[in-house]
């Protein structure tokens, strides 16, 4: 199960019909501050079935929505610590949303793995999985707590041996093809709650594997040759 989320923008005469996606820097002006712009558009986050050959079976679960509030966003993340903000109340929601609506309908949670990006890295989506008693692969952004607290995720996988290697194609935004050899490492983790939400989250023993190139060249992007995810 791939979610993800679609961005769909449009040039309306009257953009606040269909809404806005996001605000954007569009350059500076006489006094040399920067000007923004809302974008029209909506977005849709979607749950694409696909067979472990990768054939599409179809939509799973879908939301559409798009975003009137800009001003100010920016300087409230810099007040408020995410973690501690409840997710019923953030967009981040869909992730949880969708994962139901395609677990009720395909009726075989045990069946499913749900794929997810780095903005699907938040500890909510873990717990929900193991309550509906299905399955997630989610490459991570957060270098979480582990095993008694006094570490984290990324320090107790530093000891971990390599089991094998793995070779994959890179394309930069020259759209040059490289080949990378990534050393693969895994281990079965105690992994704990965001201390803010320890009361809420039980802490879960979850699969991490690290995929990394070695040695990368000078220039290239470090996060194209370098690959944490975490799995129920």
């Amino acid at each position: 199960m791939l979610q993800d989320t679609t961005e769909f923008t449009y040039q309306r005469r009257n953009p606040h019909a269909v809404g806005f996606t996001k605000s954007v820097n569009s350059g500076r002006d006489k006094q040399e501050r920067l000007r923004h712009h809302t974008v029209c558009g909506i977005l849709m986050h979607s749950s694409l079935a696909v067979t472990l050959d990768g054939l599409p079976l179809g939509l799973a679960a879908v939301k559409f929505w798009s975003r009137d509030k800009f001003k100010g966003t920016a300087q409230l993340k810099r007040k408020i610590n995410p973690t501690r903000v409840p997710i019923e109340t953030k967009e981040s929601i869909r992730w949880l949303e969708n994962l139901r609506q395609s677990v009720g309908l395909l009726g075989q949670p045990d069946r499913c793995i749900h794929v997810g990006d780095r903005e699907s890295d938040f500890y909510e989506l873990y717990c929900l999985t193991r309550e509906l008693g299905t399955h997630f692969v989610v490459r991570t952004v957060v270098d979480r707590l582990a095993g008694s607290g006094d570490h984290t995720i990324l320090a107790e996988m530093r000891d971990v041996e390599t089991v094998g290697r793995h070779l994959i194609e890179v394309r930069a935004d020259t759209d040059e093809v490289t080949k990378v050899h990534l050393n693969i490492r895994f281990k079965r983790i105690r992994v704990l709650s965001p201390i803010g939400k320890k009361k809420r989250y039980p802490a879960l023993d979850l699969t991490v594997i690290h995929a990394v190139e070695p040695n990368p060249p000078a220039g290239r992007n470090a996060s194209s040759g370098s690959y944490r995810l975490i799995l129920r």
